[in-house]
């Protein structure tokens, strides 16, 4: 791929947007606008589920690891995609990096990033749409936007982008509000370094719990071995779940008698 940019690991957002364009919306034209928009965004992912590249895996971006560099994600999806995919993604991060942040109702690289299932198929647009994002140098106003108006789809890839993107905790209700959904894709997700890094010891052990009760491999909770060591409370929390799990006559997962609790 030529495309070359530097990608910081982290940005803060103080020259992007605000919150005052989603109150641009409340005009009947704008709403019309959106309403149109949204109805592409659907269509383009639902195309995106049946593309020939495979189907989605609920991984992180093209199956890279969660902690993996942007670099490293653009070299895989210069391995693995076709000539026209690659050449569509080069032409979106280059208008993304002329253009980016907030620009009206719609920026130009949100257009992208609905494009990008079928662009570049379902299993790499998760990655494509983390490029894009990176190269809009997306901070938490413009990344806020894009979850709240987005797909599932969109919103998970803002959830992949945060650790990435946002150097402290201003994006959390992002993920507050991933974890709040039974959505197992968005859970993984939301369940990135990101929340490793910045939920708090309440919220964070909830979202532990959350992935038992949804089917949400542990395994998918970053850095669990270093936040969980030591922690009576959730140790408390999991023997509690073991507990009525085994009354259940039900399976308990390794996690819950884990060493590291």
């Amino acid at each position: 791929m030529t495309h070359s940019r530097t990608t910081p690991a982290a940005r803060t957002d103080s020259t992007q947007g605000t919150h005052d364009d989603q109150d641009r919306g409340n005009a009947p034209a704008q709403d019309a606008q959106d309403h149109a928009h949204t109805g592409s965004r659907a269509a383009e992912d639902t195309h995106s589920t049946h593309s020939t590249h495979g189907t989605h895996t609920g991984q992180s971006p093209s199956g890279t690891a969660p902690t993996s560099s942007l670099d490293d994600v653009r070299r895989h999806l210069t391995a693995h995609l076709d000539p026209a995919a690659l050449t569509w993604l080069e032409h979106a991060l280059d208008e993304a990096a002329a253009h980016p942040g907030v620009h009206g109702p719609i920026s130009v690289w949100e257009l992208r990033l609905a494009e990008a299932g079928r662009r570049c198929g379902a299993v790499y647009a998760d990655a494509a749409r983390v490029l894009i994002l990176d190269a809009a140098r997306a901070g938490t106003d413009a990344l806020t936007r894009v979850y709240f108006q987005g797909t599932a789809d969109e919103r998970r890839a803002v959830l992949h982008a945060l650790h990435h993107l946002v150097s402290g905790p201003g994006a959390l209700p992002l993920v507050e509000d991933a974890l709040r959904t039974n959505d197992t894709r968005l859970l993984t997700a939301a369940v990135g370094p990101y929340a490793a890094r910045h939920l708090d010891p309440h919220d964070w052990r909830h979202a532990v719990l959350k992935c038992l009760f949804t089917g949400v491999p542990v395994d998918h909770v970053a850095d669990l071995p270093r936040r969980a060591r030591g922690d009576g409370e959730l140790a408390r929390m999991l023997g509690d779940y073991a507990t009525e799990r085994t009354a259940a006559g039900r399976t308990v997962p390794r996690t819950c008698t884990a060493s590291w609790t």
